[in-house]
């Protein structure tokens, strides 16, 4: 299948929903990508590039190193990440989703195939009229950030021991940042979500399958993705919605603001989770706690794990 704007293959087409294979496809394409992404990263800093942040690595052409490639086997090694990744996430202009070329506000515009309904911090969302499949538009920000993620401080001294070992703070993020918050959805068995491109302006467009939308304010903490773990007071503060701790493939990872905004019914009922605000959880802080240190590899082996360990019966 192809994309109806790109031309690129596809592994979503229609409002069904594409069945636990297709949802493994999608997911070992977001770990090649993000795969190729630090291959990309790891060969810019050998020849001294910086990759923080990184909106001029994303944009990379592929063949913009051919020059260089043949100068010494670390630029070769370069242009053979850049042409890797460029496979994996395409340059397509803004002009192939129906917005107008050479405009100053292009998207402010709008386009003839797409339906706005809606635009949030990160990004705008649109209908496709063809399928009617959803096309989210990620703008980049200031200083070559995109998307959001958190930033974490440990508990100073002068706040007392009954302060939260972490505070967690939501910042600006990285295009890495946002192609994994993209990939954490589809773990945590949110909508079935894909990258498509990138634009020349470094528009990121990912597309989910449409749900129905909750009602205003509704109460959700209830109904969070079962792989949720709550965390302890003590240990962290977010001024966040619902503020919880995912493990995947053994990483831990810090996870807020699945509120009914961010959830939808899909066509079987189920509430699936179609955007979240992510980092990954600070082992080497919370390392430095060892009430937290210690909690953090309980609740890996058991979700259920309180803050401290129970007692065997023989030891009450």
């Amino acid at each position: 299948m192809q994309d109806p704007f790109t031309g690129h293959p596809t592994l979503l087409r229609g409002g069904r929903d594409p069945g636990p294979d297709v949802q493994a496809a999608l997911q070992h394409d977001h770990q090649r990508r993000l795969e190729a992404f630090a291959r990309l990263g790891a060969a810019a800093q050998k020849v001294g590039i910086g990759t923080d942040p990184d909106d001029d690595l994303v944009l990379w052409e592929a063949d913009e190193l051919s020059l260089l490639a043949g100068a010494d086997a670390l630029w070769s090694e370069l242009a053979a990440a850049a042409a890797a990744f460029r496979a994996l996430l395409p340059i397509v202009s803004l002009g192939a989703f129906g917005f107008p070329a050479d405009h100053e506000d292009p998207m402010g515009e709008g386009s003839p195939r797409l339906r706005r309904i809606g635009s949030g911090v990160e990004a705008s969302a649109y209908q496709s009229l063809h399928d009617g499949l959803i096309y989210k538009f990620y703008l980049p920000r200031e200083e070559g950030r995109v998307g959001g993620t958190f930033a974490f401080a440990a508990r100073r001294p002068a706040e007392g021991p009954d302060a939260p070992a972490l505070q967690a703070e939501a910042c600006l993020g990285s295009y890495r940042d946002l192609l994994e918050k993209l990939a954490l959805i589809l773990a945590l068995d949110g909508m079935p979500t894909e990258v498509v491109s990138l634009t020349p302006e470094g528009v990121l467009v990912a597309k989910q399958l449409l749900g129905d939308r909750l009602p205003e304010g509704a109460d959700v903490s209830a109904s969070l993705p079962a792989d949720l773990i709550p965390i302890p007071a003590r240990f962290l503060r977010a001024y966040r919605d619902h503020p919880r701790l995912a493990f995947v493939a053994g990483r831990p990872w810090f996870i807020a603001d699945i509120h009914a905004k961010n959830l939808v019914r899909d066509p079987d009922g189920r509430l699936r989770v179609i955007d979240l605000l992510a980092a990954p959880f600070p082992a080497a802080l919370a390392a430095a706690d060892p009430l937290m240190r210690d909690w953090l590899a309980r609740a890996e082996r058991d979700p259920r794990s309180g803050l401290l360990p129970a007692a065997a019966d023989d030891e009450l």
